[in-house]
């Protein structure tokens, strides 16, 4: 899968440690997910004793990551 990261969300990766696999993981196995009306995907999950929240969006070649919490 390839990803490519707005500059919001590689501030975002630097700013709370966020390891690429992290959201690589998010996204392949959600333990929820939120279809928003404006075409962003909200992915949720647990990783290392943590939750986070990926955002991004399907394009035809990759998913562009927008923002995480």
């Amino acid at each position: 899968m390839d990803l490519v990261y707005s500059s919001h969300a590689k501030k975002r990766i630097r700013e709370r440690g966020i390891e690429e696999w992290e959201i690589e993981h998010i996204i392949k196995y959600p333990s929820y997910i939120k279809r928003r009306n404006d075409g962003k995907i909200e992915a949720n999950a647990k990783i290392k004793n943590r939750f986070l929240k990926v955002v991004y969006i399907r394009l035809q070649k990759y998913i562009k990551v927008i923002t995480l919490f």
